[in-house]
């Protein structure tokens, strides 16, 4: 069943405890620091509900429509629809926001074309993730993860007023009825618009720390459970024409806090299993479904930030000179490669699992590789073009409110190529894909939104086919004959 932008909106006023510093937020959807974004998360909602985009955003079953993102592909043409559908997503917020309900929905659905992995000895996990499958694409559910334990938790004893404190998440109790969790575990993207949490791990995990290897749902509003957002940049926006990007596409980071929240065991998919807490994401389609929604919001991105380039070069006179009819070729050069390599992943996909079909997982992490290499380039390329002009633009566009003020700035700040109304408009635009602190954090989220380089390289080692390569240069050499 698909709900409407409004029914999201009334989901996000559920209880969820929720703290921007010492303050206690009641209302996410009417909040200063969150409500754009959260405008924006109910506008999908809308955007995927209207009758011409059914299509491409839903699927239907048995008589019940669900989100194109918990279709379990079956062939190639299941692929295609699911790649289509993140990319509408993906247009519709400018490749700006990496956690749309998309992203962990094809986790999600990733484990539920093989749950039997989950299973142990002592508990059926496996069917506890069917049925939470079946129930999340039934309820529509907008899930994130949190799934990577506070930076220096393991750094040795930590002793905070007298007490021995282990910081990170873990399970610390249990019972007939489900496990307690108590802890704090990064990095909840989207957790502060979502419905539900989803708990694990990404990174190798020892089997010492076993009882942080708890792989779980839990609803945002559940007792126990805070978020603690960073500083957002929407609160500090007094008009959108300022900051559209940061007005409009903060999706904001939490860390989760969980003091001794309550989980069901039908909500538990894997417990005191270490190693398998991070396998089971690369052992099913799951990481690979999540990572295709990544690419796939990147190449929507590129499209912004090369038009963006566009768009500068014009305004600024500079659009036909060679040399930056270079650049901008190289730039649409780029975001062509990115749409290859998404395109790729699909006409060489695989039959995996079993009577499943799963995007080609090596062209797949090639791409995390290649947008992680390139996207600090390719902001610099805007800058670049861009030169000191923006800082040229004033403060606020409340200057449009001063006539006098006005008609100085139309008079002076225009080109012969825009006028001054739409130029500081662009220029504002600009500044917030590459200057403001909106900017600086997709900095940050673009290097390390799937792990940090190494990280994502040694996925890349994981999937080659070293013992074809190595064949090669063995049929090579040993055609060589050597002088007797």
């Amino acid at each position: 069943m698909l709900i409407t932008g409004a029914e999201k909106l009334e989901k996000m006023r559920d209880g969820r405890v929720v703290y921007l510093g010492s303050e206690k937020v009641s209302d996410v959807t009417t909040h200063a620091a969150f409500k754009g974004a959260a405008r924006t998360i109910a506008d999908l909602y809308d955007f995927k509900s209207r009758p011409e985009n059914l299509d491409v955003l839903s699927f239907e079953e048995n008589g019940e429509r669900f989100s194109i993102y918990y279709l379990l592909p079956k062939s190639q043409q299941d692929l295609r629809r699911r790649t289509a559908g993140h990319k509408a997503i993906a247009d519709h917020t400018l490749g700006m926001m990496g956690r749309t309900p998309d992203h962990v929905g094809g986790m999600i659905t990733g484990l539920a074309t093989c749950p039997g992995i989950l299973n142990r000895p002592e508990r059926q996990y496996g069917d506890n993730l069917a049925r939470y499958y079946e129930y999340a694409r039934k309820s529509d559910v907008y899930c994130v993860f949190a799934c990577v334990p506070p930076t220096g938790a393991r750094n040795g004893e930590l002793v905070v007023n007298g007490e021995q404190v282990y910081p990170a998440l873990r399970v610390v109790d249990e019972d007939d009825r489900g496990v307690y969790l108590s802890g704090i575990k990064m990095l909840a993207t989207g957790a502060i618009f979502a419905d539900e949490m989803w708990i694990g791990n990404l990174i190798p995990l020892d089997e010492k720390y076993k009882s942080e290897a708890i792989t779980c749902a839990v609803p945002v509003n559940a007792p126990g459970v805070s978020l603690w957002a960073r500083q957002t940049v929407e609160d500090k926006v007094k008009f959108e024409a300022d900051y559209p990007l940061s007005s409009r596409f903060d999706e904001s980071d939490s860390v989760l806090v969980c003091d001794r929240a309550f989980v069901p065991w039908e909500r538990v998919f894997l417990h005191n299993d270490a190693s398998a807490s991070r396998t089971i994401y690369i052992a099913s389609p799951a990481n690979c479904y999540a990572n295709h929604q990544s690419n796939v919001r990147f190449w929507s991105k590129m499209g912004l930030l090369v038009g963006v380039a566009q768009q500068v070069a014009k305004s600024n006179g500079i659009d036909r000179i060679p040399a930056v009819r270079e650049t901008l070729g190289r730039m649409a050069a780029l975001e062509a490669t990115i749409g290859g390599l998404v395109s790729g992943q699909i006409e060489s996909y695989e039959q995996w699992p079993a009577g499943h079909a799963c995007f080609n997982r090596r062209f797949m992490y090639a791409s995390l590789n290649w947008c992680q290499e390139h996207h600090t380039e390719i902001i610099d390329t805007i800058r670049t073009l861009l030169g000191g002009s923006v800082l040229q633009m004033p403060a606020s566009s409340n200057i449009m409110q001063s006539k006098s003020l006005r008609e100085t700035f139309e008079k002076w700040f225009a080109t012969p190529s825009i006028g001054a109304k739409d130029r500081m408009k662009l220029f504002r635009l600009a500044w917030d894909l590459i200057g403001s602190e909106f900017a600086g954090r997709h900095m940050l989220y673009e290097k390390f939104y799937a792990g940090n380089s190494m990280v994502v390289r040694n996925q890349s080692d994981r999937e080659a086919p070293w013992s074809a390569f190595e064949g090669r240069v063995s049929w090579l050499l040993n055609g060589i004959e050597m002088p007797a």
